[in-house]
């Protein structure tokens, strides 16, 4: 399973993110173009020290990325309203689970390249989860469901 940020936009969410990815040794895919230098002091005071034990794959865009995935991967896109619950999906190890930026999320012209959109449920006032905690929840269901947190 990897991670993909489509787009980034707030450098402390990546950070935290690259530190999920450094705590379970997930690859981290950053696809352009981002809302903020790598070099950002906000990204990595939120990654900490753990930037160097992440494998990171920068892309300059969207195609660049599709090009290179391979062709057993399936594109898992996420959704703050749409697709059905994180928990129903059946997730595989060659599973890209694909997040949106933070402001306006994944665009309808991406999400219709994905094999399946997923989501998880919000009940309350809040428009959406912060994009870090999103990540985590569905990388954890992901790695439950196939055997790796045993």
């Amino acid at each position: 399973m990897q991670i993909v940020l489509y787009q980034p936009r707030i450098p402390p969410n990546t950070g935290s993110i690259a530190r999920l990815c450094a705590a379970t040794g997930t690859t981290l895919n950053l696809v352009g173009p981002l809302g903020f230098s790598l070099d950002d002091k906000h990204l990595k005071r939120a990654g900490l020290d753990y930037w160097h034990h992440v494998t990171v794959n920068v892309w300059d865009n969207w195609e660049i990325f599709k090009r290179n995935i391979s062709p057993d991967s399936s594109l898992i896109m996420t959704s703050a309203r749409k697709g059905i619950c994180y928990t129903d999906h059946v997730f595989s190890e060659q599973d890209l689970l694909v997040f949106g930026p933070e402001t306006w999320g994944l665009p309808d012209s991406i999400v219709g390249q994905g094999k399946h959109l997923i989501r998880i449920p919000i009940w309350g006032e809040v428009r959406s989860l912060n994009l870090a905690t999103a990540a985590a929840v569905v990388l954890y269901e992901g790695y439950r469901q196939t055997g790796k947190l045993n």
